[in-house]
């Protein structure tokens, strides 16, 4: 999907130096931003970082934006690429190699499934181990390819699709203790 005339015009704007048009654009996606960072990071004040360093970028690099997606989806590319990047200048981020893909493999629901409010699933994707919880997020909220987050992440492919299932078997296990009344809620 390409930029739209208005997107279009309110970049113009922003080229312009035009102080409205600038925070009329942060405004418009801050929120939207706020929470791809805060699904990446560990914490509410690493994704604030994040946002505000990506932001910065945003404005440094608006006038490479070609309008060839749409504003938001090249905002939220920065945000991703700033957050890695911050993962990895932290040199605290690590994906466990993991050779044991039996333990992992998906396992069909037995009974339906309950409903759970959002705040409750973020909490416990959250709560998953930092490699799962990356992987998780960025292959199933940000729609990339394990190939591309092999890429980003410089793993394997392999380890992004365990990191992937093994997020999925903690996340389902967090969410089955949450059902029956075994683990406690923020």
């Amino acid at each position: 999907m390409q930029a739209t005339t208005a997107e279009k015009e309110l970049l113009k704007e922003c080229l312009a130096g035009k102080p409205r048009a600038q925070y009329e654009l942060y405004d418009r996606y801050v929120g939207a931003m706020y929470n791809t960072a805060i699904r990446m990071m560990a914490s509410a004040v690493e994704a604030e970082d994040v946002l505000q360093e990506g932001f910065t970028k945003v404005f440094q690099q608006l006038h490479t934006f070609r309008g060839e997606s749409t504003i938001g989806a090249w905002i939220k590319r920065i945000i991703v690429t700033t957050a890695l990047t911050h993962l990895r200048n932290k040199k605290k981020f690590q994906v466990v190699e993991l050779n044991v893909v039996a333990d992992l493999e998906d396992e069909e629901a037995e009974e339906e499934a309950p409903l759970w409010d959002a705040k409750t699933i973020h909490y416990a994707i959250q709560e998953l181990p930092e490699g799962c919880r990356i992987v998780f997020n960025l292959f199933l909220i940000e729609g990339m390819q394990h190939k591309e987050i092999a890429e980003a992440l410089g793993i394997t492919e392999s380890t992004s699709k365990t990191q992937y299932m093994r997020a999925k078997k903690l996340l389902r296990e967090r969410l089955k203790g949450l059902r029956f009344g075994g683990l406690e809620t923020r």
